[in-house]
């Protein structure tokens, strides 16, 4: 049995800090893009790359949240979508991809490795999130390394072992 995945990537130049800015242009790639079976947007596209301090707002991250669930309502009959967003848990702030699909945030993962090098300053911000295992769509094993992940051994080793298919990298 061969099963086929339709990945379109979005890849977008989004603005920092334009949540509603973003949103729009993310709901006009996934109308252009609704043959795919998956949409993947780049590293934390609803905030804007890199959003720096702004991340420690928790009203710009429940903004995200928010814009996120709604992109997730309005294309609850597909397709599936990976956009990236920060993600609060309690005190921890997480530099995430959610996977939209039927309506709703069906998973969220967090980026593990955090850079924090020449202009890049996650560390500062972020927390590293765990190991991540794959998500499904449409039966596919997926990983999600978020940029810097895929440059390590440790998580795509981990995310071949508990049985990913492909790797998609938001970066």
């Amino acid at each position: 049995m061969t099963t086929q995945l339709k990945i379109g990537l979005a890849q977008l130049n989004p603005t920092v800090g334009a949540v509603s800015h973003n949103l729009e242009k993310a709901r006009d790639a996934i109308s252009k893009l609704r043959d795919a079976d998956l949409v993947l947007f780049p590293e934390l596209y609803i905030a804007g790359y890199p959003p720096e301090d702004l991340v420690l707002r928790r009203s710009f991250v429940a903004a995200c949240k928010t814009a996120v669930e709604d992109l997730a309502r309005e294309f609850a009959e597909g397709p599936a979508i990976l956009i990236g967003l920060p993600w609060r848990d309690g005190d921890k702030l997480y530099n995430s991809v959610a996977l939209l699909n039927g309506g709703r945030i069906e998973t969220v993962r967090h980026k593990h490795d955090l850079p924090n090098y020449g202009v890049f300053d996650e560390k500062r911000v972020f927390d590293a999130g765990p190991a991540p295992g794959p998500l499904v769509v449409k039966g596919v094993r997926i990983g999600v390394p978020i940029c810097e992940d895929i440059w390590t051994e440790e998580t795509c080793e981990t995310l071949v072992e508990t049985g990913a298919e492909i790797l998609l990298s938001p970066n």
